[in-house]
């Protein structure tokens, strides 16, 4: 029986990333808090996506929770619209923050959210859409984009999975008011834990800086937002005002270090994990399995099987093959499935049936996640769809 040894994800801090830090860390007492090495990451993170600014922060749930709450300090309470096949931290930061998620069923063939579902739930409470960018696919599309612009309603965009997918030729987290990314060990590039905030927004960009460490006002960087502070607090040291009931979410220069190493083959890597796709959708029975995924601009972290139809006992017979043949999965694809049946929802929301959500629901039951990585092997992606396609 053949051990194809698949893991969900390779190692992708490499040598040369440790001896980047090692080369830092010899410095005569370098410093090891956010300083220089974060600001330097900021910029060139921010010149690779297309955008005016970038707030790098400790892991991608937090980037989801200060952009929510920066949200709900200039646009208020309300109703945001979110996915149900996300990561469980896009609708926690949601309700962390105040807001009412209202949740729509999915697309099949991007796995993000049904436009006409979100067109049909804007109401004049919604004060955003939060949408999520699934396993590298895009989940954007002209529509949606033109009726939010018509709207005034903001657009979220979640790429913490699609790091370098386009939408029309433009990277995915470049097209709404604020997106986010995750640089966690398993996603397109790693700074161990980390994860930034997006926009060209200058006062959403304060706000989030600020927040990003306890709400300081000393973190902003304009010097009119600093002195508007101070005169109107005369009574507070000006280095301790605190704008508003914040976090810290700071990241490290070490964090920082391996972000900037990381990000120089970023691009070559994505180019890798895109001929693995084609290859591995290519190579799969098209009668068994969804082969049809909208993979223009796509760049995934990740292999999505889904079977084309409910099919328990096949589904069964690919978790016993793929166990047998050493590949290793998740079930739901990303996060889990249908985030409502997650007793997290089902405590808050009882009255919402995840039935009701047929589309999300069958990934749940009959969709997979598969490690897609730089080194992978093709002849491995080859072996196991032939595997796959004789169960």
């Amino acid at each position: 029986m053949e051990n194809l040894q698949w893991p969900l994800m390779a190692n992708n801090i490499t040598r040369h990333d440790l001896n980047q830090v090692i080369t830092f860390l010899q410095q005569d007492v370098p410093i090891l808090t956010q300083s220089e090495q974060v600001r330097a990451f900021e910029r060139e993170w921010s010149d690779w996506l297309g955008v005016k600014h970038s707030v790098f922060v400790n892991s991608g749930a937090s980037a989801n929770l200060v952009t929510l709450t920066a949200l709900y300090h200039t646009h208020g309470p309300g109703e945001v619209i979110v996915p149900t096949l996300t990561w469980v931290s896009d609708i926690a930061s949601v309700i962390q923050t105040g807001f009412k998620p209202v949740f729509v069923d999915i697309n099949p063939r991007t796995l993000g959210m049904d436009t006409e579902q979100v067109i049909r739930k804007l109401t004049p409470q919604t004060k955003a859409v939060f949408l999520t960018h699934i396993l590298g696919y895009n989940g954007l599309d002209q529509r949606l984009r033109d009726e939010l612009k018509a709207r005034n309603i903001p657009l979220i965009e979640d790429v913490c999975e699609s790091h370098g997918a386009t939408f029309e030729g433009k990277k995915l987290g470049t097209h709404g008011l604020v997106s986010n990314f995750s640089f966690y060990y398993a996603h397109h590039m790693s700074t161990i834990e980390g994860g930034v905030v997006c926009t060209n927004d200058p006062h959403l960009y304060e706000t989030v800086r600020m927040l990003r460490s306890h709400g300081m006002v000393r973190e902003a960087i304009s010097p009119a937002l600093r002195e508007r502070y101070k005169e109107q607090h005369p009574d507070l040291n000006p280095d301790f005002i605190f704008a508003f009931p914040a976090y810290n979410v700071r990241s490290t220069e070490i964090n920082a270090v391996i972000g900037r190493s990381q990000l120089k083959r970023l691009d070559a890597n994505n180019r890798l994990r895109t001929r693995n796709l084609s290859l591995f959708l290519e190579h799969l029975d098209p009668r068994r399995y969804q082969t049809n995924f909208a993979t223009e601009g796509s760049c995934n972290y990740a292999f999505t099987l889904v079977l084309k139809d409910p099919d328990i006992p096949l589904r069964d017979r690919v978790m016993d093959a793929m166990k047998t043949h050493g590949v290793e999965f998740r079930r739901g694809t990303s996060g889990g499935g249908n985030q409502l049946r997650q007793p997290y929802l089902r405590k808050l929301f009882p009255e919402i049936r995840p039935e009701d959500y047929p589309r999300v629901d069958h990934v749940h039951f009959h969709g997979f996640y598969l490690g897609n990585y730089p080194e992978l092997d093709p002849k491995k992606i080859q072996t196991l769809c032939r595997i796959l396609n004789q169960l």
